[in-house]
C-alpha cells in the first residue's frame, strides 16, 4: 500500500515551560520547536515533532538550520518518488548528512499517519506489545539543595519510577550525597550532559558510594573511547546519550565498552527506524534501554511513549506527564502518570488526538509543501 501524501505543513511553535529548566549547558523557559503534519488525499493527519532546541545546546542542530533542511532537502526527498512503508525514509534521506532531528520529525510524521491509514496505534506498528510503561522524572539544576530536595519529594510522592538529577562540576558529589540521605531507597541517577573530562575521574569515582542507576553521558558529546576508559574504573554503569547518534555508534560503544546502558532518543539518532534498529542490537547483546525526553510537546511525548513499548525498553524513561512541563499541552487526552506508569492509548496513530486550538495559538508561523503529482 502506497502511502500517498498530498502536503506537509510545518509549522514553528513556542511554548512556555511551567519553570525554567536547568542543565550544564543552559537554563531555558522557552522551548522553540518544529510541528510537522503530513496529509494524504483523504485528509488523514500525521504528525511529528522537531526536538532541536533554538540554540545548538544540546547537538549542532537547532530550530532554524531543521527548518532549513526540512525545506530545502528531506521534504522533496519525501517527494521525490513513491513510498511504500516509513522504514525506506532513513535510506532516502541517507545522502544527507547528520540533521538527524530534522529527519527525525518529518519520519514521524509518516510513520503517524502510516499507523492510522492502516487503523493500528503507533506502536503496534512499530513492534510494540506493552500496554503500560514505566516513567522517571528528570529535574533540573535548582538555585539550592533545599530546592532539590522539596522537586525530588514532590515526585516521588506522585509515584514516580525512577528520578534524574542534573549534575555538574561543583553540583555533584555532595548534592547527590544530601539527595541519598534524604532518599536512600529512590532509584536514583545522575546525568551531566557532558560536563566532565578524565581529569575528574576521582570526583566521578566518588559517586559509586551512592548507588546510582547510572551515570549518564559523563564526557565529550562525541566521544566513546574515553568513555570505555572511565567505565572500567567505576562501578556504577555508564549510560551514553549525545555519543550515540547512529546503530553503528551503539554498536561501536557496545564493542569498546564505553556504556551498560544506552538512552535511545528518537530525534538524537534520527528516527523511529533508527531507534528500532539500536532497540534490537542492544536486546541481542543484553544491554538495558531507556526513552530519554528533550522536553517534548505531546506529539513528541507521544512517539516516545510509542517507541518505549518495545521489549528492551527495561528501564524508566523520561516521559514524565505533559503537567510537568506545560499549563496547557497540544494533544487530549494529555499524557497523565499514574503510578509511575503510562497507560499506552489504543487509538489509530500516536494515539492522541492533536488539539488544533492550542496548536493555533502557539504557532508562530507556518509554511505549506504540496506533493508536485497532487497538486
Amino acid at each position: 500500500m502506497a502511502i500517498e501524501i498530498d502536503y506537509i505543513l510545518l509549522r514553528h511553535m513556542k511554548m512556555k515551560l511551567k519553570a525554567p529548566f536547568t542543565t550544564s549547558f543552559g537554563s531555558f523557559q522557552t522551548k522553540e520547536f518544529i510541528l510537522v503534519e503530513a496529509v494524504d488525499r483523504n485528509g488523514v493527519s500525521g504528525w511529528g515533532e522537531s526536538v532541536a532546541f533554538s540554540a545548538p545546546w544540546y547537538s549542532e542542530e537547532t530550530v532554524k538550520t531543521n527548518w532549513h533542511m526540512l525545506e530545502e532537502f528531506l521534504v522533496p526527498l519525501l517527494f521525490s518518488k513513491p513510498l511504500r512503508h516509513p522504514a525506506e525514509l532513513p535510506e532516502r534521506f541517507a545522502a544527507i548528512r547528520q540533521n538527524n532531528m530534522a529527519k527525525a520529525a518529518l519520519e514521524g510524521a509518516v510513520w503517524d499517519l502510516y499507523a492510522k491509514r492502516l487503523g493500528v496505534p503507533l506502536y503496534q506498528s512499530l513492534g510494540g506489545t506493552k500496554r503500560e510503561i514505566e516513567v522517571g522524572v528528570s529535574i533540573g539544576i535548582q538555585p539550592k539543595v533545599s530546592d532539590l530536595l522539596r522537586v525530588i519529594e514532590r515526585y516521588v510522592a506522585q509515584g514516580y519510577r525512577r528520578i534524574k538529577v542534573k549534575i555538574k562540576p561543583g553540583w555533584d558529589v555532595d548534592v547527590i550525597r544530601e539527595v541519598r540521605r534524604a532518599f536512600p531507597d529512590v532509584p536514583l541517577m545522575a546525568d551531566a550532559n557532558s560536563a566532565y573530562t578524565l581529569a575528574d575521574v576521582d570526583r566521578l569515582k566518588a559517586l559509586d558510594e551512592f548507588g546510582l542507576m547510572m551515570i549518564e553521558q559523563p564526557l565529550a558529546a562525541d566521544d566513546l573511547m574515553d568513555h570505555a576508559r572511565l567505565q572500567a574504573l567505576l562501578e556504577t554503569p555508564l549510560c551514553l546519550d549525545e555519543s550515540v547518534r547512529s546503530y553503528d555508534d551503539a554498536r561501536k560503544a557496545l564493542e569498546l565498552g564505553s556504556c551498560r546502558i544506552i538512552n535511545i532518543k528518537i530525534g538524537r539518532v534520527g528516527g523511529l527506524e533508527e531507534a528500532r534498529r539500536i532497540h534490537h542490537l542492544c536486546l541481542e547483546r543484553g544491554v538495558p534501554v531507556w526513552c530519554g525526553g528533550m522536553l517534548e510537546a505531546g506529539v513528541g511525548r507521544a512517539h516516545n511513549i510509542a517507541i518505549t513499548t518495545l521489549e528492551n525498553f527495561t528501564l524508566p524513561g523520561d516521559t514524565a506527564a505533559s503537567s510537568h512541563y506545560w499549563e496547557r499541552d497540544i494533544i487530549t487526552p494529555e499524557v497523565e502518570v499514574q503510578g509511575g506508569l503510562i497507560r499506552v492509548p489504543d487509538a489509530p496513530g500516536i494515539g492522541y488526538n492533536v488539539d488544533r486550538r492550542q496548536v493555533e495559538r502557539y504557532t508562530q508561523f507556518s509554511k505549506l509543501f504540496h506533493c508536485a503529482t497532487t497538486a
